[in-house]
C-alpha cells in the first residue's frame, strides 16, 4: 500500500484587522489547481469571513466551497483545539489523498503556540505538518503603536502612566503571534512612509528568532510559492517559542482572552448612511475593535457586507437576499468590557427602530 506524505498545513494568524482574510482569498485566487482546504475560526457567533471566503473565484461550485470550508465558529483556536479543531482535522485526515494543503485562518484573537502544538497528537503527526505559520502584521497600526487598526484606549491610558511597566493584553497577544512565526507579512506598506516601515521591521524583528523572515506586502499580493512550501515543521520546535501565555496551558484556568467580549445583535433592516453614523459612534464611545456583519438596507434587492475595524470601515453588496430568507441586520461587536443590551439600546435609538 502506498504511503501518503503528510499534508502540509499553512496556519495564518495576525491581529484583528491586519488583512488575514485577505491574504486567504489571495492565495485560493491563485492556487493553480492545488486542492486546499481551508478553516476559518471566527471568534463570534457570526461567521463573516467564512461567507467572504466561500464567493472566491476559485472554479468551484457553491456546493463544492462549503464541503471545502470548514468554519469553527465557537471562540479563539487556542481554546477549542479540543472540542473542534481535532475532529475536523480527523475529517481531512481522513481525505487527505484529495487534497494538497490546508490552511487554517485563526481568528484575531487567538494565540497560535496552542494550536501548532495541536499537531503534535499522534493522530494529527502521522499525517499532517505545519508548513508554517505566518503572522500577518498590520504595519500602520505597529507603526502608530496600537498593534491593531483601532488605538486601544486603555492601552493608551497605560502608555501615559510612568508608573505601570507592566505590557498591555494587546501588545502580549501581538508578540505571541510573532514569537509562534516561520513568516511575518508587514501588511498594508502601501499605507506608511520608508521611515516608519523601517521603524515597524526593527520592532518586529525584536520579538523574532534570527532565522524568522519578514517581507512586505500591500492587500496580502504575495507569489503563493513564497507563502507554501516553506517545510517549517513547525510542531517540531514550537515548544521552545516563548509566549507571554505558556503558563494559561500549564494548569491555570485564567485567560487573558476573557478579557474581551463578542456580540452578536439583530436589527431591523436599516438606512446605510444611519447606521454606519451610529457604529462609528458605538466605536469610539465603547472602545470596539472590530465590526463585522451585514445589513438590510431598505429598498435594496442585496445584502450590505459590513467589515470595520476601528472607525475604518469597509462595505459593499455581497449578494441577493433569497427569496425565504429574512430581512434582518446581524452585526457582530467585539472589544473588551462590552454591555450588550447597552448597545443594542443605543443603536436602536440612532436608527429610531
Amino acid at each position: 500500500m502506498k504511503t501518503l506524505a503528510k499534508l502540509p498545513v499553512t496556519i495564518v494568524t495576525g491581529f484583528l484587522g491586519s488583512g488575514k482574510t485577505t491574504l486567504l482569498r489571495h492565495m485560493l485566487d491563485n492556487a493553480q489547481g492545488r486542492r486546499i482546504a481551508v478553516i476559518v475560526n471566527e471568534f463570534g457567533e457570526l461567521g463573516i469571513d467564512g461567507e467572504i471566503l466561500k464567493q472566491c473565484s476559485i472554479g468551484c461550485t457553491e456546493e463544492e466551497a462549503n464541503g471545502r470550508v470548514y468554519e469553527l465558529a465557537n471562540g479563539c483556536l487556542c481554546c477549542t483545539v479540543q472540542e473542534e479543531f481535532f475532529p475536523v482535522m480527523r475529517e481531512l485526515v481522513a481525505r487527505r489523498g484529495d487534497l494538497d494543503h490546508i490552511l487554517i485562518e485563526t481568528s484575531g484573537l487567538a494565540l497560535p503556540k496552542p494550536l501548532v502544538q495541536a499537531f503534535q497528537w499522534p493522530e494529527i503527526r502521522s499525517a499532517c505538518t505545519v508548513d508554517a505559520v505566518i503572522t500577518v502584521v498590520d504595519s500602520p497600526a505597529v507603526a502608530a503603536g496600537t498593534f491593531a487598526a483601532f488605538p486601544d484606549q486603555v492601552d493608551a491610558q497605560r502608555k501615559l502612566d510612568p508608573n505601570l511597566d507592566h505590557e498591555s493584553p494587546l501588545h502580549e497577544l501581538f508578540a505571541d503571534q510573532l514569537a509562534s512565526a516561520d513568516l511575518v507579512i508587514l501588511n498594508k506598506t502601501d499605507l506608511i512612509s520608508p521611515e516608519d516601515l523601517a521603524r515597524v521591521r526593527l520592532e518586529v524583528a525584536e520579538e523574532l528568532p534570527p532565522a524568522v523572515k519578514i517581507i512586505e506586502a500591500s492587500s496580502g499580493r504575495l507569489p503563493l510559492d513564497v507563502l507554501i512550501g516553506l517545510g517549517a515543521g513547525s510542531e517540531e520546535h514550537i515548544d521552545g517559542r516563548h509566549s507571554h501565555h505558556d503558563h494559561h496551558h500549564e494548569g491555570e484556568d485564567d485567560h487573558d482572552h476573557d478579557a474581551f467580549d463578542s456580540i452578536s445583535i439583530d436589527l431591523p433592516q436599516a438606512d446605510e448612511a444611519l447606521l454606519l453614523d451610529a457604529l462609528t459612534q458605538l466605536v469610539v464611545q465603547h472602545g470596539i475593535l472590530r465590526v463585522k456583519g451585514f445589513a438590510a438596507i431598505p429598498n435594496k434587492p442585496m445584502r450590505l457586507l459590513i467589515q470595520g475595524v476601528g472607525t475604518r470601515f469597509d462595505k459593499h453588496f455581497d449578494r441577493a437576499w433569497g427569496a425565504d430568507e429574512a430581512r434582518i441586520t446581524r452585526l457582530v461587536l467585539i472589544g473588551q468590557d462590552l454591555d450588550a443590551a447597552g448597545l443594542e439600546a443605543q443603536l436602536r435609538a440612532a436608527l429610531s427602530v
